[in-house]
């Protein structure tokens, strides 16, 4: 997912593609507030909203795993609360971060 500010989550479409997932654009009818996620929220619920994300843009289709805002800092790539997944351990190198971005650039996230 790619969100305000150069927030991004990493999500395989397979946990993507449930039907208990939502993507909220409003709630008790009206838009969302920016404090709470507009212009549109994704809800994970399976994976303990671990993998959710405020301020969705847009979503971007990759043939490989690339780490997220959040993984980069230490977070698990998947996060499966059930198998204890949330952090994957260290958080990367600024040198391993650049790696990523410069990848990302190269797949076309956040454009």
């Amino acid at each position: 997912m790619i969100a305000e500010q150069g927030f991004t989550t990493n999500l395989p479409l397979a946990d993507l593609n449930r039907p208990d997932n939502l993507i909220a654009l409003k709630w008790a009818g009206e838009d969302l507030t920016p404090e709470h996620g507009w212009p549109a929220r994704l809800l994970v619920p399976h994976l303990y909203f671990w993998k959710s994300a405020k301020w969705v843009r847009g979503f971007e289709l990759l043939d490989e795993d690339l780490p997220g805002f959040w993984e980069q800092n230490g977070y698990h790539m998947h996060g499966d609360p059930w198998t204890e997944e949330r952090y994957g351990g260290r958080g990367l190198t600024q040198h391993e971060i650049n790696k990523f971005r410069n990848a990302s650039k190269k797949h076309g996230v956040g454009s």
